[in-house]
């Protein structure tokens, strides 16, 4: 590992699932399955922020943002995570919260407006993915087309809010519209990219050109992580390829490192997966470094983080 690499690495994680089956009901962890992502009748049915810093416990966590986990009742899983930020045990953490919301449905603003109640919001995410292939897909309707969908995503920026894309590369070209219409609202491209048709060379071109078109909108920054949902027998050398490409669409300043812990656990460590990214970029100068595990997360979330030393 290059020695400019930190034997103690410093990360904001921007992208961790906590919860409690016993307190918010997730339909799909109450009945678990085998998915493409891996089998979820192996994930815990607790995950609090003890349990995640036990796995990340070779690293100084200086903060988290927790992506909701399709719960039954948004505002019930915003408000358990905001009762655990607020315990000082957690130091403040998760530091930011990303909620579910049906943006498709009349009574969305009355949903964003229960979400706002609780301090640490700071954005929503509705999964977006569709595909040809049915097991890959999560949702039955085009959303990106949906006019009510449209006119509540708007409403995102009154909360100074931004939203959680998650696609695949052949829906980039409508969220490209979407984005472009939202100038006011930050676009979080999850999981890169998602390139999920790995079977030919074609797949990757349509990765990469859906890259570079997302990256031409201003408002978007990306996340580095997911890659092991598709990958389950990854190696650095599997992960170095789409970390860089990433990366020069995007830039090291609209970039950051996220785990997607526990989810990813099912096919490798916390220390595992952060050390493969450390040593994918340990080429790069240490600023950029600093700015792909810590201060990017730290700005597109507006976050407070739990040693802010970071300037």
């Amino acid at each position: 590992m290059s020695d400019r690499t930190p034997s103690i690495l410093r990360v904001v994680d921007p992208h961790v699932h906590l919860w409690d089956t016993h307190v918010v009901s997730y339909p799909w962890l109450a009945n678990p399955a085998v998915a493409y992502s891996g089998d979820n009748r192996l994930l815990p049915q607790h995950y609090d922020v003890a349990a995640y810093l036990k796995d990340a416990q070779d690293f100084d966590v200086l903060g988290t943002v927790n992506i909701e986990g399709n719960p039954m009742d948004p505002v019930a899983e915003a408000r358990w995570l905001q009762s655990l930020a607020d315990k000082p045990v957690n130091r403040g953490q998760p530091s930011g919260i990303v909620a579910y919301a049906d943006l498709s449905q009349d009574d969305a603003p009355t949903a964003l407006a229960c979400l706002a109640a609780f301090p640490n919001l700071r954005g929503i995410r509705q999964i977006l993915n569709r595909h040809a292939n049915p097991r890959f897909s999560y949702v039955a309707e085009d959303y990106l087309s949906n006019p009510t969908w449209r006119e509540n995503l708007r409403r995102l920026a009154h909360y100074g809010w931004s939203f959680d894309l998650q696609i695949y590369p052949s829906q980039a070209g409508s969220a490209a519209e979407v984005i472009q219409l939202n100038p006011e609202v930050t676009f979080i491209i999850n999981h890169t990219g998602m390139l999920v048709d790995r079977s030919d060379v074609n797949g990757w071109r349509e990765w990469r050109s859906a890259l570079c078109a997302l990256a031409d909108c201003d408002n978007t920054a990306i996340k580095l992580s997911g890659l092991a949902m598709f990958d389950h027998h990854w190696t650095i050398e599997s992960f170095r390829p789409l970390v860089i490409e990433a990366i020069d669409c995007f830039g090291p300043r609209r970039s950051m490192f996220a785990s997607n812990f526990p989810i990813d656990r099912l096919h490798g460590s916390y220390t595992s997966i952060w050390r493969a990214y450390a040593q994918i970029v340990s080429h790069m100068d240490a600023l950029d470094q600093e700015n792909l595990f810590v201060n990017n997360a730290a700005r597109y979330y507006r976050l407070t983080l739990a040693r802010d030393d970071t300037a």
